[in-house]
């Protein structure tokens, strides 16, 4: 039952932004919620989050821990130790902040302290956002009372009377993108007569998708059809660099794109990684999708997560080993397909998933209740 202090909640997790935007936006929904409510993250000392959580206007524990490596490292001897010292650190962090409720959103955080919280029967939850469940999530599925998820058939993986199909959270302005493409054109200086592809690699990049666009980046101008290009930040200099010598008048070369409810209303055709985050945006804005999923995760999830969309004719796949050849091919292939595009559009709309954030927090209150 509700006491007369505040409700306290342990946000724990991160890792990469798949992990820390859908926990902040958790956090964000429950402030908007609660008023006074105090909200702790607890994350992994080094990475991501350390600096994304407290410039979201959150509090940040962060503990001495990491993945095992799977290839020899020195790193491998410090495992157990770390595991060790983050488990005695989370036990302290529940005895102090007394937490009403603890939320795990997957990466190497989450472990130590929801171990901590269900050892200490504190209410827990977990929030798994992609089609292939995580190792930290998999061991905690027994534990917890409830599992918010995103995909269907996700008993493979965890107990089937504790998952609840939610969605992933997402940013609250890509809602009603379609409202938004005339300021998209202005903001962009695009042509409201030719078509757009808009291809998008994460903050970071992706470099099979640039080196893809980069290599045959004359069929596309050729094609006369305009380009959004977000290189991310790795990438920008040296596309830039091999672009220079050709008429780029329908080409916009980004390092990175801040305003993407502009983007994707400005879009005719998206290719993308199929990261979760990115495959729930995706299904709220409703257009065409070319996915590569990148190679480079555990498990080979974001095939998993894109295959998920594939078998319900919902989006196009490129797989990454043949994205060279085959990914601008594709993608003016389907600029052109009317019929195609109105179909994927019209499929992957029916996977959205735009209460997402407000169904995870009303699970959260029911276990605490």
């Amino acid at each position: 039952m509700k006491t007369e202090r505040p409700y306290r909640f342990i946000i724990s997790g991160g890792g990469t932004g798949g992990h820390i935007y859908p926990a902040i936006a958790i956090a964000n929904e429950i402030k908007s919620r609660f008023g006074d409510v105090q909200i702790l993250f607890v994350g992994a000392k080094g990475k991501m989050e350390m600096k994304k959580v407290p410039e979201s206007g959150y509090r940040i524990i962060g503990l001495w821990i990491s993945g095992f490596q799977r290839r020899i490292s020195i790193d491998n001897l410090y495992f157990p130790f770390k595991v060790m010292f983050s488990y005695v650190a989370a036990n302290r962090i529940i005895k102090r902040f007394k937490p009403d409720a603890v939320i795990g959103v997957g990466g190497y955080a989450s472990g130590p302290i929801m171990l901590a919280a269900t050892g200490k029967r504190v209410p827990s939850m977990i929030q798994e956002q992609n089609s292939y469940a995580g190792l930290t999530n998999k061991r905690l599925g027994k534990k917890v009372q409830k599992i918010c998820v995103a995909y269907e058939h996700m008993e493979r993986y965890f107990p089937k009377e504790k998952i609840v199909i939610t969605g992933n959270p997402v940013r609250k302005d890509i809602l009603n993108v379609g409202e938004k493409r005339e300021q998209a054109i202005k903001h962009f200086n695009l042509d409201s007569k030719k078509k757009t592809l808009l291809i998008l690699g994460g903050s970071l990049g992706a470099r099979t998708i640039n080196n893809s666009i980069i290599k045959h980046l004359q069929e596309v101008i050729d094609a006369d059809v305009q380009l959004l290009w977000q290189t991310g930040k790795f990438y920008y200099e040296e596309m830039v660099s091999k672009a220079k010598n050709l008429n780029l008048d329908n080409v916009r070369i980004l390092e990175f794109i801040r305003e993407m409810d502009l983007a994707y209303a400005a879009a005719d055709v998206v290719v993308s990684r199929a990261g979760a985050l990115s495959i729930s945006e995706l299904c709220l804005v409703g257009k065409p999708v070319i996915f590569v999923p990148s190679p480079n995760v555990a498990e080979d999830h974001q095939t998993k997560n894109a295959k998920a969309l594939i078998d319900k004719n919902a989006a196009a796949l490129v797989k990454d080993v043949v994205a060279e050849q085959k990914l601008v091919s594709e993608a003016l292939s389907l600029l052109k397909d009317e019929k195609r595009k109105a179909e994927l559009a019209e499929n992957i709309k029916q996977l959205a998933k735009p209460n997402a954030t407000e169904d995870i927090v009303n699970e959260l209150m029911t276990i605490i209740k």
